[in-house]
């Protein structure tokens, strides 16, 4: 009897050791090929054309290596982190350990989890879930548009045009000193939230230095999801303040609008699948406003609808055009249209592995400065290579 009772505890220890358990998991993607990009520059009378023909990375997914891991606390709680870089599989420099993902949090079943650090926005999750492109680095997409020089690749200029300069212009991306909340699916709606802070106070010593800076931002997020279709709907707002700075230029480009900037950010989107394809339609809104003097803003909306299908059980495409505008106020700041479009294949392997060719077309028009020079800019770019998963 007594052997019994202490085999039942000893189980008993084991099972509870069992659930305590963590588990840490390793994953990533090496994504590599052939990468085309022809782009032309028009100001006034001059003309300017570049270039590119490259072994390179990261066409139709950035490159990455990634840790996440997560403890099972017992009750439906568990804790959980990730921690990610990208990769530089192109070159001698295997990765400069930037971050592209670094957080730890906690999640309760039938809640939802809270998370710290440095996150992806609401607008960008939403985004890789909407995107018929699935957010490649391809030029062709107004609504992620970026170019594979974006991601360590060499580019046909060596600032790049204005309209193409290989960064994110539509969003922000992500964000550190992060705290973002995530409801589990209730009914169909799933929430998401974040709040970004990182204040910091020194006396004023002189005109240029010391005084207050103070970045901050919030953003909500909602998705329903109704047997076949998704619908997503978004807004985040980032603020840059310093009292000691009279900047009032504005940019869209990167991460952060400037200094003294307030930026707003939208997006709204909807997928239907409908069995043998599966549609999308996109709009994503951007202003970043000074906050020294309200008439100096950049703005850009753009639109885009897509399809995406499996032709064969390993053959899958995706094809998208969009449409958009962006205009500004002050010295140098440009107005114009833009157009692009965008053709892709894969061709499965296996599971994690697959070749890829893509294509895509961009064109600005209409494109005027404050001091009345025209500009137009004009971009394509091709890519055929592998990605592997793991």
């Amino acid at each position: 009897m007594k052997k019994s009772l202490f085999a039942v505890a000893a189980l008993s220890a084991i099972a509870g050791a069992a659930q305590a358990q963590s588990s840490v998991t390793v994953y990533g993607i090496v994504d590599v090929g052939f990468i085309g990009i022809n782009e032309r520059a028009t100001a006034g009378a001059t003309t300017t054309k570049g270039t590119v023909n490259t072994f390179g990375s990261s066409a139709e997914q950035s490159s990455r290596l990634g840790f996440k891991g997560t403890e099972d606390l017992g009750g439906g709680s568990s804790a959980f982190f990730t921690l990610e870089t990208g990769l530089n599989a192109d070159n001698s420099t295997l990765s400069a350990f930037n971050t592209r993902q670094a957080f730890a949090g906690y999640k309760k079943n039938g809640i939802g989890n809270v998370a710290f650090g440095t996150q992806y926005t609401p607008i960008h999750n939403a985004a890789g879930l909407t995107d018929p492109g699935q957010l490649n680095n391809m030029i062709g997409n107004v609504i992620f548009a970026t170019t594979p020089q974006a991601n360590g690749n060499t580019a046909p200029f060596a600032s790049g045009p204005s309209l193409g300069s290989g960064q994110t212009d539509a969003y922000t991306v992500r964000t550190s000193n992060t705290l973002t909340a995530t409801t589990d699916t209730f009914a169909g709606f799933q929430g998401t939230a974040l709040y970004t802070l990182n204040n910091q106070n020194q006396t004023v010593t002189t005109t240029s230095a010391g005084g207050t800076t103070n970045n901050s931002g919030w953003g909500l997020g909602l998705n329903y999801t109704w047997n076949k279709l998704l619908v997503t709907a978004n807004y985040q707002a980032f603020k840059s303040l310093s009292p000691t700075s009279v900047a009032t230029a504005v940019t869209l480009y990167g991460q952060t609008g400037g200094t003294n900037v307030n930026d707003q950010q939208s997006y709204f989107a909807a997928t239907y699948d409908f069995g043998i394809l599966k549609a999308y339609a996109q709009y994503v809104s951007r202003k970043a406003t000074a906050a020294l003097n309200s008439g100096y803003y950049a703005k850009r909306t753009a639109e885009q609808i897509g399809v995406r299908s499996f032709i064969t059980p390993t053959i899958e495409a995706w094809a998208s055009g969009g449409m958009g505008k962006a205009n500004a106020y002050g010295q140098g700041e440009p107005n114009t249209s833009f157009t692009a479009w965008q053709l892709g294949s894969n061709y499965w392997l296996s599971k994690r592995t697959n070749l890829y060719a893509i294509y895509g077309q961009s064109q600005a028009s209409n494109v005027t400065s404050i001091a009345g020079t025209q500009y137009s800019y004009g971009g394509s770019n091709y890519a055929i290579g592998l990605r592997h998963t793991f």
